[in-house]
């Protein structure tokens, strides 16, 4: 039976503290591979004997397989055992462990395992087998040390009760899962009926639960209608407008208003505020730029004002493209530049500004912690490239030519006023308040943010 095994050392860490993380909740979805498309169906608490996980992976366009998995052993802080009852496998037994060493804990995973048709399976499907474990292992033990990483400053400090809205997009779903698994409390704004650990707000009718907001810590807000949705209809701006500036005013008058105010309040905005900067380089220190979406952002930034004048530590974050096969910019091109289609668009020199979705997950949660920062913070990587420099470092990773132009004129023709803003023109914008804070990119490159990403670096 073939046998896969990784080990990591994870140095200031402890074994108990890596057992916990996994025990919460968040730490599975932190451990699925974006690149997957693998959806939970069905997820047990904790890692105690018998409790079943069912998953469900795309085999061929919507048919899809399910992979049902349970915890057979389990020795706090040692680890845990789980197999497959149900899925692709013959068999598949999956030990986690867990120990304390010299230089710090020890992560080790072994997988055994045994494909359909046995020796036969083994000769057709093993390579591919090998290296689909190499790369996922790969992404979570990176992950498992980053997020420990990044919660060890804090832990002396107390756990927070964190309010999320826009927890299902992109962004926030990552962003729960981590603060889930860093053992805060997260509860999720949502305009339907409430469940356990929701909260009721509606923004078109400007009502929200202001007495279930009392106590909270933090607030983080990134819910807003997509930019790239639709067309530029004068109906589409209003909507992404609206869904950005009234959803933002009625949370910042509702906190400002509050007996126990959140200590932060972290509010989405996006680069689009610069305008277009043709190759000039910004900062938060420079001006708002021209445009829709800079009026759009400078709207939603002033929204945030009555949170920040009743003394709440305001920051407002300034998005770039986020880089995730999950969603995002990067799955959109994705098709293309697999096929070697991917290019240069337009004069391929507008800026693109761009973070890996683990490095924006953690300069939230870095601007959660810290006390000095607020106001405006670009969350963008440190080094933003020409659009046709991403083209190519994607074709590159990808080991595609990224050659085929896509002109000026097809993109206007095509996409309109949103092709002119989105695609044809950009910003190059660097993150002084991050670098000056002292926070940590794990990803400043493009080219190592997308192997990680994509899954293909083992």
């Amino acid at each position: 039976m073939p046998l896969y095994g990784r080990r990591s050392v994870l140095p200031g860490i402890t074994a108990r503290q890596i057992f916990d993380w996994h025990a919460r909740p968040g730490a599975f979805s932190r451990l699925v591979p974006p690149w997957e498309a693998v959806r939970v169906e069905q997820r047990g608490e904790g890692l105690e004997v018998g409790t079943r996980t069912i998953l469900s992976a795309p085999v061929i366009g919507p048919i899809r397989s399910r992979w049902v998995a349970h915890h057979v052993e389990c020795e706090a802080p040692g680890g845990f055992t789980d197999v497959q009852e149900r899925g692709p496998f013959a068999s598949w037994r999956h030990v986690h462990r867990f120990s304390d060493g010299l230089e710090g804990a020890v992560l080790e995973d072994e997988v055994t395992w045994e494909p359909p048709l046995g020796a036969l399976g083994r000769a057709v499907a093993g390579g591919f087998i090998r290296r689909r474990l190499d790369a996922m292992f790969g992404m979570r033990h990176r992950r498992t040390t980053r997020d420990l990483e990044r919660l060890r400053p804090y832990a002396d400090k107390p756990r927070l009760r964190v309010v999320v809205s826009g927890a299902s997009g992109l962004v926030g779903t990552a962003l729960c899962a981590f603060l889930d698994a860093g053992g805060h409390t997260v509860e999720r704004l949502v305009r339907r009926e409430p469940g356990p650990g929701e909260i009721r707000w509606d923004v078109r009718a400007g009502t929200i639960d202001a007495a279930a907001l009392e106590g909270a810590d933090a607030v983080i807000h990134l819910a807003g209608a997509p930019i790239a949705g639709a067309r530029w209809t004068e109906e589409r701006k209003r909507l992404i407008r609206d869904s950005r500036v009234d959803g933002t005013a009625l949370l910042s008058r509702t906190l400002a208003a509050l007996e126990r105010p959140p200590e932060v309040f972290v509010s989405a905005s996006a680069i689009g505020f610069y305008g277009h900067t043709g190759t000039h380089v910004v900062d938060e220190d420079s001006p708002r730029g021209e445009g829709f979406l800079a009026d759009v952002c400078a709207a939603w930034e002033a929204a945030a004002a009555p949170a920040a004048e009743a003394g709440i530590r305001t920051v407002n974050l300034r998005v770039g493209l986020v880089l995730s096969a999950a969603g995002g910019i990067l799955q959109k091109l994705l098709p293309t530049a697999r096929i070697g289609l991917g290019g240069p668009v337009g004069s391929g020199t507008q800026g693109q500004s761009w973070i890996a979705l683990d490095d924006l997950v953690g300069a939230i949660h870095f601007a959660l912690r810290e006390a000095s920062v607020r106001g405006p913070v670009n969350g963008t990587a440190p080094e933003p490239v020409g659009q046709a420099t991403f083209a190519r470092v994607l074709g590159s990773v990808l080991g595609r030519p990224a050659v085929l132009p896509a002109p000026s004129l097809a993109i206007r023709l095509a996409l309109g006023e949103m092709g002119q803003a989105l695609v044809l023109e950009g910003q190059y914008v660097r993150p002084s308040r991050l670098l000056e804070h002292g926070f940590r990119f794990d990803e400043p490159a493009l080219a190592g943010a997308l192997e990680h990403c994509l899954g293909l670096r083992s």
